[in-house]
Protein backbone atom coordinates (compact mmCIF):
# COMPACT_ATOMS: atom_id res chain seq x y z
CA UNK A 1 0.00 0.00 0.00
CA UNK A 2 1.28 3.47 -1.05
CA UNK A 3 2.25 5.83 1.86
CA UNK A 4 -0.73 8.13 0.47
CA UNK A 5 -3.32 4.84 0.81
CA UNK A 6 -2.40 4.55 4.01
CA UNK A 7 -2.68 7.84 5.33
CA UNK A 8 -6.04 7.78 3.31
CA UNK A 9 -7.09 4.83 5.24
CA UNK A 10 -5.93 6.03 8.60
CA UNK A 11 -8.11 9.37 8.19
CA UNK A 12 -11.16 7.18 7.46
CA UNK A 13 -10.59 5.36 10.70
CA UNK A 14 -10.43 8.20 12.09
CA UNK A 15 -13.39 9.42 10.85
CA UNK A 16 -15.51 6.67 11.36
CA UNK A 17 -14.15 6.50 15.12
CA UNK A 18 -14.96 9.96 15.87
CA UNK A 19 -18.39 8.95 14.70
CA UNK A 20 -18.49 5.82 17.10
CA UNK A 21 -17.29 8.07 19.95
CA UNK A 22 -20.54 9.74 19.38
CA UNK A 23 -22.51 6.75 19.39
CA UNK A 24 -21.02 5.16 22.62
CA UNK A 25 -20.38 8.40 24.58
CA UNK A 26 -23.15 10.70 24.15
CA UNK A 27 -25.37 10.71 27.58
CA UNK A 28 -28.87 12.21 27.71
CA UNK A 29 -29.27 15.74 29.02
CA UNK A 30 -30.12 16.40 32.97
CA UNK A 31 -31.72 19.49 32.28
CA UNK A 32 -35.01 19.42 34.49
CA UNK A 33 -34.35 16.60 36.88
CA UNK A 34 -36.05 15.81 39.36
CA UNK A 35 -34.49 17.39 42.57
CA UNK A 36 -34.81 15.73 46.28
CA UNK A 37 -32.92 15.88 49.41
CA UNK A 38 -32.76 14.37 52.56
CA UNK A 39 -35.85 14.50 54.40
CA UNK A 40 -34.86 15.32 58.17
CA UNK A 41 -38.16 15.20 60.38
CA UNK A 42 -38.41 11.54 60.99
CA UNK A 43 -37.94 11.84 64.35
CA UNK A 44 -41.57 11.06 65.01
CA UNK A 45 -40.74 7.22 62.57
CA UNK A 46 -40.60 4.22 64.40
CA UNK A 47 -37.01 4.31 64.16
CA UNK A 48 -36.69 7.69 65.17
CA UNK A 49 -39.00 7.30 68.68
CA UNK A 50 -36.32 4.48 69.43
CA UNK A 51 -33.31 6.05 68.46
CA UNK A 52 -33.69 9.32 69.75
CA UNK A 53 -33.23 8.40 73.43
CA UNK A 54 -30.17 6.94 73.04
CA UNK A 55 -28.25 9.37 70.76
CA UNK A 56 -29.12 12.34 73.46
CA UNK A 57 -27.63 10.36 76.15
CA UNK A 58 -24.49 10.30 74.40
CA UNK A 59 -23.72 14.12 72.66
CA UNK A 60 -21.60 14.27 69.86
CA UNK A 61 -21.28 10.28 69.61
CA UNK A 62 -22.24 8.05 67.54
CA UNK A 63 -23.71 4.29 68.10
CA UNK A 64 -21.73 1.72 66.57
CA UNK A 65 -22.95 -1.71 65.86
CA UNK A 66 -20.19 -3.93 63.94
CA UNK A 67 -22.34 -6.65 61.14
CA UNK A 68 -19.35 -9.35 61.08
CA UNK A 69 -21.38 -12.12 60.20
CA UNK A 70 -22.71 -12.40 56.21
CA UNK A 71 -26.47 -13.27 57.41
CA UNK A 72 -26.69 -10.35 59.94
CA UNK A 73 -25.30 -7.64 57.50
CA UNK A 74 -27.88 -9.35 55.17
CA UNK A 75 -30.96 -9.26 57.87
CA UNK A 76 -30.02 -6.10 59.16
CA UNK A 77 -30.66 -4.56 55.75
CA UNK A 78 -34.08 -6.23 55.23
CA UNK A 79 -35.07 -5.58 58.36
CA UNK A 80 -34.22 -1.49 58.27
CA UNK A 81 -36.14 -1.17 55.08
CA UNK A 82 -39.19 -3.16 56.15
CA UNK A 83 -39.27 -0.82 59.72
CA UNK A 84 -38.27 2.40 57.15
CA UNK A 85 -41.28 5.25 57.32
CA UNK A 86 -40.42 7.87 55.57
CA UNK A 87 -37.36 6.72 53.54
CA UNK A 88 -34.74 5.05 52.38
CA UNK A 89 -31.50 5.85 50.55
CA UNK A 90 -29.49 3.19 49.18
CA UNK A 91 -25.99 3.45 47.28
CA UNK A 92 -24.21 0.59 45.52
CA UNK A 93 -20.95 0.14 43.10
CA UNK A 94 -22.62 -3.82 42.92
CA UNK A 95 -25.99 -4.96 42.94
CA UNK A 96 -26.10 -8.36 41.54
CA UNK A 97 -29.34 -10.29 39.84
CA UNK A 98 -28.97 -13.10 41.90
CA UNK A 99 -30.98 -14.23 45.22
CA UNK A 100 -29.90 -11.70 47.82
CA UNK A 101 -30.28 -9.22 45.04
CA UNK A 102 -33.62 -10.00 44.07
CA UNK A 103 -34.64 -10.46 47.83
CA UNK A 104 -33.69 -6.88 48.52
CA UNK A 105 -34.85 -5.84 45.70
CA UNK A 106 -38.47 -6.66 46.40
CA UNK A 107 -37.75 -5.39 49.82
CA UNK A 108 -37.23 -1.95 48.51
CA UNK A 109 -40.42 -2.26 46.07
CA UNK A 110 -42.89 -3.49 49.30
CA UNK A 111 -41.42 -0.37 51.49
CA UNK A 112 -42.28 1.66 48.36
CA UNK A 113 -45.46 0.28 48.14
CA UNK A 114 -46.27 1.40 52.11
CA UNK A 115 -45.26 4.90 51.23
CA UNK A 116 -41.54 4.90 51.59
CA UNK A 117 -39.63 7.28 49.22
CA UNK A 118 -37.08 5.06 48.19
CA UNK A 119 -33.84 6.26 46.21
CA UNK A 120 -31.25 3.95 44.80
CA UNK A 121 -27.98 5.11 43.55
CA UNK A 122 -26.00 2.38 41.34
CA UNK A 123 -22.59 2.89 39.38
CA UNK A 124 -23.58 1.26 35.95
CA UNK A 125 -20.17 -1.01 35.66
CA UNK A 126 -21.93 -3.99 37.44
CA UNK A 127 -25.73 -3.59 36.58
CA UNK A 128 -25.75 -5.55 33.05
CA UNK A 129 -28.77 -7.80 33.35
CA UNK A 130 -30.93 -5.08 35.14
CA UNK A 131 -31.98 -3.06 32.94
CA UNK A 132 -36.03 -4.53 32.89
CA UNK A 133 -35.97 -4.48 37.14
CA UNK A 134 -34.31 -1.15 37.21
CA UNK A 135 -36.73 0.57 34.93
CA UNK A 136 -39.89 -1.37 36.47
CA UNK A 137 -38.62 -0.36 40.25
CA UNK A 138 -38.15 2.70 38.67
CA UNK A 139 -42.01 3.45 37.10
CA UNK A 140 -43.23 3.20 40.71
CA UNK A 141 -44.22 6.62 42.00
CA UNK A 142 -42.48 6.37 45.16
CA UNK A 143 -38.95 4.89 43.98
CA UNK A 144 -36.33 6.39 41.95
CA UNK A 145 -33.12 5.06 40.28
CA UNK A 146 -30.19 6.52 39.01
CA UNK A 147 -27.17 5.36 37.75
CA UNK A 148 -23.82 6.83 37.90
CA UNK A 149 -21.39 7.34 34.83
CA UNK A 150 -23.61 5.08 32.77
CA UNK A 151 -22.86 3.09 29.50
CA UNK A 152 -25.29 4.78 26.26
CA UNK A 153 -24.95 1.38 24.73
CA UNK A 154 -26.51 -1.00 27.23
CA UNK A 155 -25.16 -4.16 25.83
CA UNK A 156 -22.24 -3.54 24.80
CA UNK A 157 -20.63 -1.59 27.33
CA UNK A 158 -16.96 -3.00 26.46
CA UNK A 159 -17.32 -0.23 23.60
CA UNK A 160 -18.32 2.38 26.12
CA UNK A 161 -14.51 1.37 27.28
CA UNK A 162 -13.24 1.73 24.40
CA UNK A 163 -14.88 5.14 23.28
CA UNK A 164 -15.41 7.13 26.49
CA UNK A 165 -12.54 5.37 28.75
CA UNK A 166 -11.40 8.65 30.95
CA UNK A 167 -14.84 8.61 32.22
CA UNK A 168 -16.38 5.36 31.63
CA UNK A 169 -12.71 4.07 33.97
CA UNK A 170 -14.26 6.10 36.69
CA UNK A 171 -16.54 4.41 38.96
CA UNK A 172 -18.99 4.87 42.24
CA UNK A 173 -17.40 2.15 44.70
CA UNK A 174 -19.34 3.97 47.88
CA UNK A 175 -21.92 1.73 49.38
CA UNK A 176 -24.64 2.77 51.85
CA UNK A 177 -27.68 2.36 53.12
CA UNK A 178 -29.76 4.11 55.26
CA UNK A 179 -33.28 4.18 56.61
CA UNK A 180 -35.90 7.40 57.56
CA UNK A 181 -32.64 9.51 58.23
CA UNK A 182 -32.12 7.62 61.52
CA UNK A 183 -29.86 4.35 60.96
CA UNK A 184 -27.27 4.16 58.03
CA UNK A 185 -25.08 0.66 57.64
CA UNK A 186 -21.71 1.22 55.41
CA UNK A 187 -18.70 -1.13 54.76
CA UNK A 188 -17.04 -2.94 52.18
CA UNK A 189 -20.15 -5.14 51.25
CA UNK A 190 -21.96 -4.85 47.42
CA UNK A 191 -25.03 -6.67 47.30
CA UNK A 192 -24.79 -10.39 46.21
CA UNK A 193 -24.40 -13.65 47.68
CA UNK A 194 -20.84 -13.83 47.79
CA UNK A 195 -20.81 -11.12 49.94
CA UNK A 196 -23.69 -12.55 51.97
CA UNK A 197 -22.27 -16.24 52.69
CA UNK A 198 -24.96 -16.92 50.30
CA UNK A 199 -22.23 -19.44 47.58
CA UNK A 200 -20.99 -22.56 48.20
CA UNK A 201 -17.74 -21.81 46.92
CA UNK A 202 -17.06 -17.81 47.69
CA UNK A 203 -17.49 -15.87 50.48
CA UNK A 204 -15.55 -12.19 50.37
CA UNK A 205 -14.66 -12.23 54.07
CA UNK A 206 -16.83 -8.61 55.08
CA UNK A 207 -17.14 -5.95 56.89
CA UNK A 208 -20.22 -3.30 57.67
CA UNK A 209 -20.87 -1.78 60.33
CA UNK A 210 -24.72 -0.03 61.23
CA UNK A 211 -24.72 3.51 62.83
CA UNK A 212 -27.19 5.54 64.83
CA UNK A 213 -26.48 9.48 65.63
CA UNK A 214 -24.81 12.62 64.09
CA UNK A 215 -23.05 10.55 61.63
CA UNK A 216 -26.42 9.16 59.93
CA UNK A 217 -26.66 12.95 59.19
CA UNK A 218 -23.55 13.20 57.36
CA UNK A 219 -23.99 9.94 55.46
CA UNK A 220 -27.31 11.08 54.18
CA UNK A 221 -26.29 14.60 52.55
CA UNK A 222 -23.20 12.77 51.28
CA UNK A 223 -25.75 10.71 49.85
CA UNK A 224 -27.75 14.01 48.10
CA UNK A 225 -24.33 15.11 47.13
CA UNK A 226 -23.66 11.76 44.82
CA UNK A 227 -27.14 12.23 43.89
CA UNK A 228 -27.53 15.29 42.36
CA UNK A 229 -24.11 14.81 41.26
CA UNK A 230 -22.97 15.17 37.16
CA UNK A 231 -21.97 12.05 37.33
CA UNK A 232 -26.11 10.27 37.94
CA UNK A 233 -28.18 10.04 35.42
CA UNK A 234 -32.40 8.83 36.16
CA UNK A 235 -32.94 5.38 34.66
CA UNK A 236 -35.71 6.70 32.73
CA UNK A 237 -33.55 8.75 30.51
CA UNK A 238 -31.67 5.36 29.60
CA UNK A 239 -33.63 2.87 29.20
CA UNK A 240 -37.27 2.75 28.06
CA UNK A 241 -39.86 3.14 30.25
CA UNK A 242 -42.17 0.74 32.18
CA UNK A 243 -46.02 1.67 32.38
CA UNK A 244 -46.36 1.38 35.87
CA UNK A 245 -50.29 0.69 35.57
CA UNK A 246 -49.27 -2.24 33.94
CA UNK A 247 -49.26 -5.04 36.62
CA UNK A 248 -47.05 -6.87 34.56
CA UNK A 249 -44.36 -4.31 35.78
CA UNK A 250 -44.33 -5.78 38.92
CA UNK A 251 -45.17 -9.02 39.04
CA UNK A 252 -41.88 -10.69 37.55
CA UNK A 253 -40.21 -9.27 40.38
CA UNK A 254 -42.12 -10.93 42.55
CA UNK A 255 -42.78 -13.79 41.21
CA UNK A 256 -38.62 -14.08 40.90
CA UNK A 257 -39.02 -13.40 44.87
CA UNK A 258 -41.48 -15.81 45.75
CA UNK A 259 -39.70 -19.02 43.92
CA UNK A 260 -36.56 -17.70 45.41
CA UNK A 261 -38.19 -17.14 49.55
CA UNK A 262 -39.07 -21.18 48.30
CA UNK A 263 -35.68 -22.36 47.09
CA UNK A 264 -34.25 -24.73 50.19
CA UNK A 265 -31.03 -22.47 49.35
CA UNK A 266 -32.76 -19.76 50.97
CA UNK A 267 -33.67 -21.46 53.71
CA UNK A 268 -30.94 -20.23 55.48
CA UNK A 269 -31.50 -16.44 55.07
CA UNK A 270 -35.16 -16.21 55.59
CA UNK A 271 -34.35 -18.50 59.32
CA UNK A 272 -31.96 -15.49 59.55
CA UNK A 273 -34.59 -12.68 58.82
CA UNK A 274 -37.08 -14.62 61.13
CA UNK A 275 -34.65 -15.46 64.37
CA UNK A 276 -32.88 -11.79 63.62
CA UNK A 277 -33.18 -9.71 66.96
CA UNK A 278 -31.67 -6.58 65.63
CA UNK A 279 -34.02 -4.60 65.17
CA UNK A 280 -36.16 -5.46 67.94
CA UNK A 281 -33.20 -4.79 69.97
CA UNK A 282 -32.54 -1.53 68.20
CA UNK A 283 -36.18 0.13 68.99
CA UNK A 284 -35.97 -1.60 72.53
CA UNK A 285 -32.55 -0.38 73.15
CA UNK A 286 -30.91 -3.25 74.17
CA UNK A 287 -28.55 -2.97 70.92
CA UNK A 288 -25.40 -3.36 72.41
CA UNK A 289 -23.42 -0.15 70.86
CA UNK A 290 -19.93 1.27 70.28
CA UNK A 291 -20.49 4.84 71.32
CA UNK A 292 -17.89 6.95 69.71
CA UNK A 293 -16.89 10.51 68.05
CA UNK A 294 -17.59 9.22 64.64
CA UNK A 295 -16.64 11.11 61.09
CA UNK A 296 -17.66 10.07 57.51
CA UNK A 297 -15.47 10.81 54.74
CA UNK A 298 -15.64 10.48 51.09
CA UNK A 299 -14.57 11.68 47.83
CA UNK A 300 -15.72 14.47 46.43
CA UNK A 301 -18.38 13.21 43.93
CA UNK A 302 -16.88 15.13 41.00
CA UNK A 303 -14.12 12.63 40.87
CA UNK A 304 -16.62 10.74 38.89
CA UNK A 305 -15.39 13.28 36.21
CA UNK A 306 -11.71 13.69 37.06
CA UNK A 307 -12.80 17.34 38.40
CA UNK A 308 -12.46 16.79 41.92
CA UNK A 309 -9.61 19.26 43.49
CA UNK A 310 -6.77 17.02 45.82
CA UNK A 311 -8.24 18.13 48.94
CA UNK A 312 -11.44 16.64 48.19
CA UNK A 313 -10.07 13.80 47.84
CA UNK A 314 -10.83 10.87 50.37
CA UNK A 315 -7.15 9.71 50.19
CA UNK A 316 -5.64 13.11 51.36
CA UNK A 317 -8.63 13.20 54.13
CA UNK A 318 -6.97 10.12 55.87
CA UNK A 319 -3.61 11.12 55.20
CA UNK A 320 -4.81 13.96 57.64
CA UNK A 321 -6.77 11.50 60.18
CA UNK A 322 -3.49 9.01 60.18
CA UNK A 323 -1.25 11.72 60.53
CA UNK A 324 2.17 10.59 62.08
CA UNK A 325 1.77 6.67 64.01
CA UNK A 326 3.11 6.61 67.01
CA UNK A 327 3.16 2.94 67.68
CA UNK A 328 1.45 0.91 65.35
CA UNK A 329 -0.88 0.25 62.35
CA UNK A 330 -2.85 -2.43 61.46
CA UNK A 331 -4.29 -2.62 58.04
CA UNK A 332 -6.62 -5.04 56.32
CA UNK A 333 -7.08 -4.39 52.09
CA UNK A 334 -8.42 -7.47 49.65
CA UNK A 335 -6.68 -5.23 47.13
CA UNK A 336 -3.24 -4.04 48.47
CA UNK A 337 -1.00 -2.24 45.97
CA UNK A 338 0.78 0.59 47.69
CA UNK A 339 2.59 1.68 45.03
CA UNK A 340 6.66 3.20 45.09
CA UNK A 341 4.99 6.05 47.62
CA UNK A 342 2.88 3.62 49.78
CA UNK A 343 6.09 1.20 50.34
CA UNK A 344 8.37 4.84 51.24
CA UNK A 345 5.27 6.01 53.52
CA UNK A 346 5.50 2.44 55.08
CA UNK A 347 8.92 2.13 55.67
CA UNK A 348 9.29 5.78 57.35
CA UNK A 349 6.72 4.62 59.86
CA UNK A 350 8.48 1.67 60.72
CA UNK A 351 11.80 3.77 60.71
CA UNK A 352 10.57 5.47 63.87
CA UNK A 353 9.23 1.97 65.38
CA UNK A 354 5.91 1.44 64.37
CA UNK A 355 4.65 -1.61 64.18
CA UNK A 356 3.10 -2.25 60.71
CA UNK A 357 1.16 -5.09 60.17
CA UNK A 358 -1.13 -5.57 57.01
CA UNK A 359 -3.62 -8.21 56.22
CA UNK A 360 -4.19 -9.00 51.94
CA UNK A 361 -5.31 -12.02 49.83
CA UNK A 362 -2.68 -14.56 48.97
CA UNK A 363 -2.72 -15.40 45.15
CA UNK A 364 -4.61 -18.54 45.99
CA UNK A 365 -7.35 -16.59 47.58
CA UNK A 366 -7.57 -13.41 45.35
CA UNK A 367 -10.07 -12.97 42.56
CA UNK A 368 -8.27 -10.39 40.95
CA UNK A 369 -4.96 -11.96 40.07
CA UNK A 370 -3.61 -8.49 38.28
CA UNK A 371 -3.95 -6.38 41.63
CA UNK A 372 -2.03 -9.18 43.07
CA UNK A 373 0.80 -8.76 40.61
CA UNK A 374 0.65 -4.92 41.58
CA UNK A 375 1.46 -5.86 45.25
CA UNK A 376 3.33 -8.99 44.97
CA UNK A 377 6.42 -6.99 43.16
CA UNK A 378 6.32 -4.58 46.47
CA UNK A 379 6.62 -7.22 49.30
CA UNK A 380 10.34 -7.02 49.26
CA UNK A 381 11.07 -3.57 50.08
CA UNK A 382 8.00 -3.47 52.67
CA UNK A 383 9.29 -7.38 53.94
CA UNK A 384 13.12 -5.17 54.00
CA UNK A 385 11.57 -2.47 55.75
CA UNK A 386 10.03 -4.63 59.20
CA UNK A 387 6.49 -4.54 57.98
CA UNK A 388 5.07 -7.36 58.55
CA UNK A 389 2.70 -8.98 55.69
CA UNK A 390 -0.15 -11.51 56.15
CA UNK A 391 -1.76 -13.29 53.48
CA UNK A 392 -5.59 -14.74 53.81
CA UNK A 393 -5.12 -18.69 52.80
CA UNK A 394 -8.34 -20.44 50.75
CA UNK A 395 -9.68 -22.32 53.18
CA UNK A 396 -12.52 -24.87 52.57
CA UNK A 397 -15.94 -25.30 53.97
CA UNK A 398 -16.62 -27.52 56.76
CA UNK A 399 -17.99 -27.69 59.74
CA UNK A 400 -15.27 -26.46 61.44
CA UNK A 401 -14.29 -23.62 59.84
CA UNK A 402 -18.16 -22.33 59.37
CA UNK A 403 -18.15 -20.01 62.70
CA UNK A 404 -17.61 -16.26 62.33
CA UNK A 405 -16.67 -14.18 58.97
CA UNK A 406 -14.86 -11.70 60.80
CA UNK A 407 -11.99 -10.71 58.82
CA UNK A 408 -11.19 -13.45 57.81
CA UNK A 409 -13.90 -15.50 56.60
CA UNK A 410 -15.14 -18.89 57.41
CA UNK A 411 -15.48 -20.78 53.99
CA UNK A 412 -13.62 -20.69 51.00
CA UNK A 413 -12.87 -16.79 50.83
CA UNK A 414 -11.59 -14.24 49.17
CA UNK A 415 -10.92 -10.89 51.51
CA UNK A 416 -13.08 -8.29 51.02
CA UNK A 417 -13.02 -6.27 54.20
CA UNK A 418 -11.27 -2.59 54.10
CA UNK A 419 -10.31 -1.40 57.69
CA UNK A 420 -7.24 -0.32 59.28
CA UNK A 421 -6.73 0.68 63.03
CA UNK A 422 -3.83 3.49 64.38
CA UNK A 423 -2.03 3.55 67.65
CA UNK A 424 -5.13 1.13 68.99
CA UNK A 425 -7.43 4.49 69.20
CA UNK A 426 -8.95 5.06 65.94
CA UNK A 427 -10.76 2.71 63.50
CA UNK A 428 -11.32 3.42 59.72
CA UNK A 429 -14.06 0.86 57.96
CA UNK A 430 -15.54 1.67 54.62
CA UNK A 431 -15.09 1.06 50.76
CA UNK A 432 -11.44 2.10 50.45
CA UNK A 433 -8.58 0.15 48.96
CA UNK A 434 -5.60 0.77 49.39
CA UNK A 435 -4.50 0.78 45.90
CA UNK A 436 -4.22 3.81 43.19
CA UNK A 437 -7.60 3.04 42.14
CA UNK A 438 -9.47 3.97 45.16
CA UNK A 439 -7.23 7.47 45.25
CA UNK A 440 -7.35 7.94 42.07
CA UNK A 441 -10.07 6.58 39.72
CA UNK A 442 -12.94 5.26 41.52
CA UNK A 443 -14.91 7.31 44.51
CA UNK A 444 -15.25 5.95 47.71
CA UNK A 445 -16.67 6.39 51.42
CA UNK A 446 -15.94 5.26 54.67
CA UNK A 447 -16.20 5.85 58.65
CA UNK A 448 -13.38 7.11 60.82
CA UNK A 449 -14.38 6.17 64.46
CA UNK A 450 -12.11 7.31 67.48
CA UNK A 451 -12.82 3.70 69.12
CA UNK A 452 -10.05 2.13 71.45
CA UNK A 453 -12.71 -0.81 71.72
CA UNK A 454 -12.78 -1.50 68.37
CA UNK A 455 -9.41 -0.75 67.39
CA UNK A 456 -8.41 -3.68 69.92
CA UNK A 457 -10.37 -5.93 68.58
CA UNK A 458 -8.88 -5.31 65.01
CA UNK A 459 -5.13 -5.91 66.70
CA UNK A 460 -6.50 -8.78 68.74
CA UNK A 461 -7.60 -10.63 65.51
CA UNK A 462 -3.60 -9.70 64.23
CA UNK A 463 -2.53 -11.46 67.58
CA UNK A 464 -4.45 -14.37 67.16
CA UNK A 465 -7.22 -15.22 64.51
CA UNK A 466 -5.07 -13.53 61.37
CA UNK A 467 -1.51 -15.87 62.08
CA UNK A 468 -3.98 -18.89 62.11
CA UNK A 469 -6.13 -17.99 58.54
CA UNK A 470 -2.98 -16.48 56.81
CA UNK A 471 0.45 -17.03 55.44
CA UNK A 472 2.98 -15.22 56.84
CA UNK A 473 5.06 -14.10 54.48
CA UNK A 474 9.40 -13.77 55.61
CA UNK A 475 12.44 -12.81 53.84
CA UNK A 476 15.62 -15.74 53.92
CA UNK A 477 18.84 -14.39 54.61
CA UNK A 478 19.39 -14.61 50.87
CA UNK A 479 16.56 -12.57 50.22
CA UNK A 480 14.40 -14.96 48.37
CA UNK A 481 10.68 -14.78 49.67
CA UNK A 482 8.70 -17.81 51.95
CA UNK A 483 5.33 -18.44 53.61
CA UNK A 484 4.55 -19.38 56.78
CA UNK A 485 1.71 -21.56 57.23
CA UNK A 486 0.54 -22.66 60.79
CA UNK A 487 -1.32 -26.11 60.99
CA UNK A 488 -2.54 -27.54 64.36
CA UNK A 489 0.48 -26.13 65.99
CA UNK A 490 3.01 -26.72 63.56
CA UNK A 491 4.91 -24.04 61.22
CA UNK A 492 4.80 -25.12 57.72
CA UNK A 493 7.63 -23.27 54.98
CA UNK A 494 6.79 -23.13 51.70
CA UNK A 495 8.86 -21.50 49.33
CA UNK A 496 6.83 -20.91 46.25
CA UNK A 497 3.33 -18.86 46.91
CA UNK A 498 0.87 -21.89 48.29
CA UNK A 499 -2.05 -23.38 46.64
CA UNK A 500 -0.54 -22.35 43.05
CA UNK A 501 1.35 -23.45 40.28
CA UNK A 502 4.15 -22.20 37.99
CA UNK A 503 2.13 -20.99 35.33
CA UNK A 504 -0.12 -18.77 37.81
CA UNK A 505 3.09 -17.78 39.20
CA UNK A 506 4.39 -16.67 35.88
CA UNK A 507 1.12 -14.68 34.96
CA UNK A 508 1.72 -12.78 37.75
CA UNK A 509 5.22 -12.26 37.18
CA UNK A 510 4.51 -10.97 33.54
CA UNK A 511 1.63 -8.70 34.71
CA UNK A 512 3.91 -7.15 37.53
CA UNK A 513 6.27 -6.30 34.28
CA UNK A 514 3.22 -4.38 32.93
CA UNK A 515 2.64 0.05 33.09
CA UNK A 516 -0.75 -0.90 34.73
CA UNK A 517 -0.23 -0.14 38.27
CA UNK A 518 -2.36 3.19 38.01
CA UNK A 519 -5.30 1.51 36.47
CA UNK A 520 -5.24 -1.70 39.62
Amino acid sequence: MSVRGGIALCMLALGLGAGLIGVFSTLPSLENRNTSTTLVDTGTTRLGKAISPRVDAHPGHSGIYALREAHDAFAARVLLAQAAERTLDVQYYIWHKDMTGTLLFKTLHDAAERGVRVRVLLDDNNTFGLDPTLAALDAHPNFEVRLFNPFVIRNLRAMGYIFDFSRANRRMHNKSFTADNQATIIGGRNVGDEYFGAMDDVLFADLDVMAIGPVVNEVSNDFDRYWASESSYPVNRLLPPADPADPAVFAQLASAASQLERDPTAVAYMNALRNSSFVRELVEGTLPLEWAATRMMSDDAAKGLGLAVPDALLSQKLKEIIGKPATEVDLVSPYFVPGAAGVDAFTAWAKRGVNVRVLTNSLEATDVVAVHAGYAKRRKPLLEAGITLYELRRMSADAGTAKSAGLTGSSDSSLHAKTFSVDRSRVFIGSFNFDPRSEELNTEMGFVIDSPALAQRIDAAFNDRIPADAYEVRLSDTGQLYWIERLKGKQVRHDTEPGTNFWQRAGVWIMSMLPIEWLL
